[in-house]
């Protein structure tokens, strides 16, 4: 058995981190200097794509439970509704976002982490770490007295936007501040606010913004103007908040029974690289940025998400290191760009003081979020489901020009499927298999032939890399699997053509799709060699 990953900081991305990295049976210890966890809500939302991840970690029903589900999104003006976004999606089976407060998404992880034998090692701080040819040897301060010299294959800093294991590297946190002030209140509102979606009221002297918490609490974050020094010693008070509200909101609310009252700023900061060595850095210890979008805590879910199964082949021997961890960096530095340059975007055009450029923003603003098009391309984003890793060394194509369907790099998603033996209805996200890659094998017709050079394909795979892929084979239409000679229990029916069609399937294709999701390699026709070459790159 492997010493244990250590992980510096428990927050959502270091509790995530460490249950994944146990749903790939690879032993961790997580450290926290901290005596107690937070009783803060801090980040509220936990959007499709991390529900999609979090259920292969078997949580995503926990969440659901314990949260919110959202349905759309107001944008105000002048009293007049400018824009309403619906919030719900087809495109998956959690395709809405989950309003669920971070101190108790905190919780739900620690509690599956205990399940399983993880205790949280609090008022325990990293001091020093030294990387050696097969590890890091970390030295830790127990409580203020005791040391304790600790080898770790690789040591992850979740340790925030203050992270100690980011300075210990000396990287650059590179970025600027937002050059506005901003009050938080976490209060219960009485008036005529939607419960079950978000409201943004943009008014001359800035934005307020509502946030359903749960059914009697919201949060309400309104902009201050222009940054003109020190924020202020003390807290906000509840008559600060309201006169927020009875400036900016026509609609008469109340706020009552305060629970968390703050002045704070924003700030847009990013590493250029996710890892150095062996020591990688993810959530805030990486990027931070604006609150508009709530991006922040589940892009470094995700960053762990993307981290775990790759340092599970590395631990365990089956995987190209070098080739791996710098995947992760690459992937995620990308994705953090991205979100970067959306929320602050968001930000700008929630915060304008021009009085021309407010009149154009409330006007055109009207037009563009009427449109099919621009509603889906923001709840896409939002949802994270539009995130691909297209351009990672990892993503690999042997396909035809004009052959259209997803691209290697691109979320897999979900779809209907029926077992082609029983008639058991299943789907996508079922069959594919969160601690390995699974092998899609696409005949493109239900003939015998067909599925015997595909089984050949299946085999030779897993004579190479035997535990590593599992094959699943998908044929059209409504057949059965009597005549695979891979056996029933491997054979599921697209009944509708719907994935299909989707994938661009012609003719006999492969998919090899990654344990988070995300297409790795496709190939049509099949190609075994192809397949073989690119698997070599980063497996052994």
């Amino acid at each position: 058995m492997p010493n244990p990953v250590l992980i510096v900081g428990a927050g959502p991305v270091g509790l995530t981190m460490a249950a994944a990295l146990l749903h790939h049976q690879i032993p961790c210890r997580v450290i926290e200097k901290l005596p107690v966890p937070s009783d803060k809500s801090k980040a509220l939302v936990v959007w499709c794509r991390t529900l999609e991840l979090l259920n292969g970690l078997g949580l995503a029903e926990t969440f659901i439970q314990s949260g919110l589900k959202l349905t759309g999104g107001n944008i105000f003006a002048e009293g007049e509704r400018l824009v309403h976004l619906k919030m719900t999606s087809d495109e998956s089976p959690f395709g809405f976002p989950l309003m669920i407060p971070q101190n108790l998404t905190e919780k739900l992880l620690t509690d599956h982490l205990a399940q399983q034998g993880v205790v949280i090692e609090r008022q325990c701080e990293l001091t020093s770490f030294t990387e050696t040819e097969r590890g890091v040897t970390c030295l830790l301060q127990h409580e203020g007295t005791r040391d304790e010299v600790v080898e770790t294959p690789f040591l992850i800093g979740c340790d925030g936007a203050h992270s100690t294991v980011r300075h210990m590297l000396g990287m650059e946190f590179t970025g600027h501040a937002e050059p506005n002030d901003w009050l938080l209140a976490d209060v219960h509102v009485d008036g005529p606010l939607a419960r079950e979606e978000v409201s943004i009221f943009w008014h001359d002297a800035g934005v307020a913004a509502f946030f359903p918490i749960d059914r009697t609490r919201v949060r309400m974050i309104a902009d201050l103007g222009p940054v003109t020094g020190s924020l202020p010693a003390e807290q906000p008070t509840l008559a600060d908040a309201q006169k927020m509200v009875d400036q900016r909101v026509s609609a008469g609310l109340t706020l009552s029974d305060p629970v968390w009252l703050a002045y704070f700023r924003i700030n847009e900061r990013k590493v250029a690289d996710y890892r150095q060595g062996r020591v990688m850095l993810a959530g805030d210890a990486a990027h931070i940025h604006s609150p508009a979008g709530g991006q922040g805590m589940n892009t470094g879910m995700q960053d762990a998400m993307n981290l775990a199964w790759k340092i599970a082949l590395a631990i365990t021997g089956r995987g190209e290191t070098e080739a791996l961890l710098q995947s992760y960096s690459s992937e995620r530095s990308a994705v953090g760009d991205q979100v970067l340059k959306n929320a602050e975007r968001f930000t700008t055009m929630a915060t304008l003081r021009n009085p021309i450029a407010q009149w154009l923003r409330n006007h055109i603003v009207p037009l563009l979020g009427s449109t099919q098009f621009v509603q889906d391309k923001i709840r896409d984003d939002w949802f994270e489901i539009s995130i691909n890793y297209r351009h990672s060394p990892l993503s690999g194509e042997h396909w035809p020009a004009f052959g259209g369907g997803l691209h290697a790099g691109d979320r897999l998603g979900d779809a209907a499927l029926v077992s082609g033996n029983a008639g058991r209805k299943s789907s996508l996200f079922e069959i594919c298999d969160s601690r390995r890659q699974t092998l899609l094998l696409f005949p493109a017709s239900s003939e015998p032939h067909a599925l015997a050079t595909l089984t050949e394909l299946a085999a030779t795979i897993d004579m190479r890399y035997p535990e590593l892929i599992a094959p699943r084979f998908v044929l059209p239409g409504q057949g059965t699997a009597d005549a695979s000679p891979a056996g029933a229990d491997l054979v599921w029916m697209d009944s509708s053509g719907d994935l299909h069609h989707r994938l661009g399937v012609q003719d006999p294709t492969l998919l090899l799709v990654r344990p988070d999701g995300y297409i790795g390699f496709r190939s049509q026709p099949a190609d075994r060699q192809t397949l073989l070459s690119h698997l070599s790159s980063y497996l052994k």
